[in-house]
């Protein structure tokens, strides 16, 4: 028996051996810019301190779990500024030799930021901006998109509308850029799936307060009067990326028509009350951790440390340039809780991935939406594909 169990034990030993030499201690951070805002309609909507970075700590969990066994180490530094200080914040992040960095910007100050991290040679990942753009002409080669864009939400939205037969829209946009934005999305989406736009109306930001006593008695009075004589529409679809008046929309319309987009049937990464496909463990670990439901920007920030620790296991390398090459290429792959694996595009650096279509309360469906067929894989049905792209930067 004892030599039976010589050459096991000896085998054990050189792979014990082998991964001790491999062990890695990977380091990254969290940098999230926060800007001035106004109070959200609804105070169930109020920001927690720890946004975003309690979905790190949960990260740093479960990369943990698998690197143990390979002696890796992960640990993430959070670090939150403003938008004068992030410059400052990020070099202080270089200096460190952090060289993996997931960034919670708005779009120029992430492009800014990105173009800055280049320089050091460091991979960012996109958690929170949406704009297109960002995946098409204003593309970098070291930055990787986790937040789905605009026009991957929109899509989302547009393909159970289409499904439902819900194929005349009435658009209501806000006055704000990206409101304006959101709404093209919208439009490209009502062009690609077939849908038609029978009426829009712009609701214009005065900037006044949303929270007031008689806010409610107001709108209950002049918003129905904003939406009356519109042509004749299936639905609603608000595009209001400030939160300035989408969630006033339900059961203020002047025809009373389901609401999508911004307000009624909204397109999120993930949400707290999403149970489907194991993810009822997970959001059971994070209310364990935070005392709180999950918010799409936790999601978005595990997400993207999850893909760093992923590739980090299989490639067993921690250089960004070896991270993105495989996160970039056919072998990676991720469970993520939502029915499919998720992958990068390797033209623009977005993750594909399902949208949840959120109702406040449940999951009610999950786009793409069957029936929607592509060539590569169906989510690619969602946002640019690659002819539409004019990203050059990883070609």
């Amino acid at each position: 028996m004892t030599r039976l169990l010589a050459p096991l034990a000896a085998v054990l030993l050189a792979l014990a051996s082998a991964t001790a030499a491999v062990a890695l201690d990977v380091r990254a951070a969290v940098l999230r810019v926060d800007y001035p805002t106004l109070l959200p309609i609804s105070r169930y909507d109020l920001k927690p301190d720890d946004l975003g970075f309690a979905g790190a700590v949960l990260a740093d969990e479960d990369n943990g779990t698998t690197g143990r066994f390979l002696g890796h180490t992960f640990a993430t530094t959070m670090v939150a500024t403003s938008p004068e200080e992030a410059d400052a914040a990020l070099d202080a992040l270089l200096n460190d030799g952090i060289r993996l960095i997931v960034v919670a910007a708005g779009r120029e100050d992430l492009l800014r930021l990105t173009d800055r991290a280049a320089a050091q040679g460091a991979l960012v990942f996109n958690s929170r901006a949406e704009d297109t753009v960002l995946r098409s002409d204003q593309c970098r080669a070291n930055l990787l998109h986790i937040a789905p864009s605009d026009n991957m939400k929109a899509d989302a939205v547009a393909q159970f509308a289409v499904w439902k037969q819900w194929s005349r829209w009435f658009l209501v946009e806000g006055s704000n850029p990206a409101d304006q934005a959101l709404a093209e999305a919208y439009r490209q989406a009502a062009r690609k799936f077939g849908a038609k736009i029978t009426d829009e109306r712009t609701f214009e930001d005065t900037g006044g307060t949303r929270r007031t006593d008689s806010g409610h008695v107001l709108v209950q009075r002049q918003l129905p009067t904003f939406l009356q004589r519109a042509e004749p529409h299936d639905v609603v679809i608000a595009a209001d990326a400030t939160d300035y008046f989408a969630a006033y929309l339900p059961f203020n319309l002047w025809t009373p028509r389901p609401t999508m987009g911004s307000a009624g049937l909204r397109p999120v990464t993930m949400h707290g009350g999403h149970e489907a496909w194991g993810a009822t463990q997970f959001q059971n670990r994070f209310e364990e951790l935070t005392r709180r439901y999950m918010q799409e920007e936790d999601y978005n920030t595990w997400l993207a440390l999850r893909v760093i620790g992923e590739a980090v296991t299989r490639a067993g390398d921690a250089a960004p340039e070896a991270v993105e090459g495989y996160v970039l290429s056919d072998a990676f792959e991720l469970a993520a809780f939502k029915g499919q694996k998720v992958t990068f595009r390797n033209w623009n650096g977005q993750l594909r991935q399902p949208i949840l279509l959120y109702d406040g309360r449940i999951t009610v469906s999950v786009s793409p939406q069957d029936g929607f067929l592509h060539q590569v894989s169906p989510l690619d049905t969602l946002g640019l594909d690659r002819p539409e792209s004019a990203c050059k930067a990883f070609q």
